[in-house]
């Protein structure tokens, strides 16, 4: 699904909003937990998962096409852990 996707449905059930109203609120939600992570909070939603940063540390790689060796610096990586409700429902047998 995409943002356009998930926006269009949260718009069709919800008809008293304006789509536009619905973009603006999923886009501020989106940014909100952009802007937790990088400020290194970490971000949960009950039932759903739990967002957070884990940090890599700098490293030797090997450039793929000459077999050089570079100097990787350390990256900080968004991580996502689903939540118990959410693992649950996925792997619900009906």
């Amino acid at each position: 699904m995409t943002k356009f996707e998930l926006i269009s449905r949260l718009a069709a059930a919800n008809p008293h909003l304006y789509q536009r109203d619905v973009e603006r609120i999923v886009t501020t939600i989106f940014e909100e937990i952009t802007s937790a992570l990088s400020r290194g909070d970490r971000v949960e939603l009950r039932g759903f998962g739990a967002f957070s940063v884990k940090a890599r540390g700098a490293r030797v790689g090997r450039n793929p096409r000459t077999g050089e060796s570079v100097n990787v610096s350390e990256k900080f990586i968004p991580y996502f852990k689903t939540g118990k409700q959410l693992r649950e429902k996925l792997n619900a047998k009906d």
